[in-house]
């Protein structure tokens, strides 16, 4: 079988000498070849290039970022038999996706794990999400004066009211408060500083006390065959369980969530400190299980769309995408053919 390795070599946790161990034992069942990255959206084009050149396996050997970019490369022209079939390394800060197949966080064992599932012709099928947004923006939130970005993001939002070509995604998408913490730690990341659980948990503090949004919540999520839910600041849409990861602590806020259903969702509406610090203790549990008032939870859901009466910030698969004032977001069933 002829597969392709494609690596981050700006993932977190990637070296050139793991990197290269990876690759010589991958060989050993494989013919190997090997890409590196060199700039945003290069391991879609990538991954692109493999489909039309009707390679087997597909290994991304990064972050979730990578794996983002790798999977929409592959399902260019939709599902199908003609995909090829993915295989995920772990090389980043949290490897979500990797962890939800099961796979080791030690990217030489995880090798280890895909090699053993090559010769026993382990596979699967797992559903993935698509998203599609309107009323989208990449100026900038961060470093200008908070009126400046608003009143730039209302421009671009007004000019830009057509919707994106859905975008797939493998473990989760968010509009509101959820993008707006990733916004802030990439700022960090930026300059230089490592992404950690404890700066999301900062970031996170900060945005929700210091925040508007909470207190205006601008957000309505709309379900078929149920009543719409607004006054919403935070709407986070999960296709695993847990949604992220703070180090080796589950974040858990939608907890049936899997890979065989559709997506879950998990909402919040205007609450104060206490009460969101409850719900946090909550997600974070052993046995995770939000409840009480403000708090909204939606399982196996085929779709659903949200909308915004003001620019809120969007992600997909923790990667945030600018800003947006609506969100349609689908579950496709058996997507994908990954390496059990």
């Amino acid at each position: 079988m002829r597969a392709l390795v494609v690596a981050n070599p700006a993932a977190t946790t990637t070296t050139g000498r793991v990197r290269d161990v990876l690759v010589g034992a991958l060989a050993s069942e494989l013919k190997v070849d090997l890409a590196e990255t060199t700039h945003r959206g290069h391991a879609r084009e990538l991954a692109r290039q493999a489909l039309a050149e009707g390679i087997d396996v597909v290994v991304a050997l990064g972050g979730d970022g990578t794996v983002n970019e790798v999977v929409n490369g592959l399902l260019t022209d939709g599902p199908g038999a003609h995909v090829p079939t993915l295989a995920v390394v772990p090389g980043g800060s949290t490897n979500v996706f990797s962890r939800a197949l099961g796979r080791s966080r030690d990217p030489v064992e995880a090798t280890g794990e895909i090699l053993d599932s090559l010769r026993a012709g382990r596979t699967r099928r797992v559903s993935l999400g698509t998203a599609s947004a309107t009323g989208t923006s990449t100026a900038p939130v961060r470093g200008v004066d908070a009126g400046t970005a608003v009143a730039a993001a209302d421009v671009d939002a007004a000019a830009h009211d057509g919707w994106t070509d859905p975008r797939w995604f493998v473990f989760a998408a968010g509009l509101g408060f959820d993008a707006d913490v990733i916004a802030r730690v990439e700022a960090h990341r930026a300059r230089g500083r490592r992404s950690t659980g404890v700066l999301y948990v900062r970031e996170a503090t900060r945005s929700f006390v210091l925040g508007r949004e909470r207190r205006r919540p601008a957000m309505t999520l709309a379900v078929p065959g149920s009543p719409d839910l607004d006054g919403l600041f935070l709407c986070l849409v999960s296709n695993v369980s847990p949604w992220t990861y703070l180090g080796s602590r589950p974040v858990n806020p939608s907890p049936e969530a899997s890979f065989d259903t559709g997506l879950d969702v998990f909402a919040m509406g205007r609450m104060g400190v206490l009460r969101m610090l409850h719900h946090s203790r909550q997600v974070l549990a052993r046995r995770p299980d939000a409840r009480g008032r403000g708090v909204h939870r939606l399982h196996d859901l085929d779709g659903i769309s949200l909308t915004a009466s003001r620019p809120q910030g969007w992600q997909l698969d923790g990667d945030h995408l600018g800003t947006a004032t609506g969100l349609r977001v689908r579950s496709v069933p058996s997507a994908l053919s990954v390496i059990a």
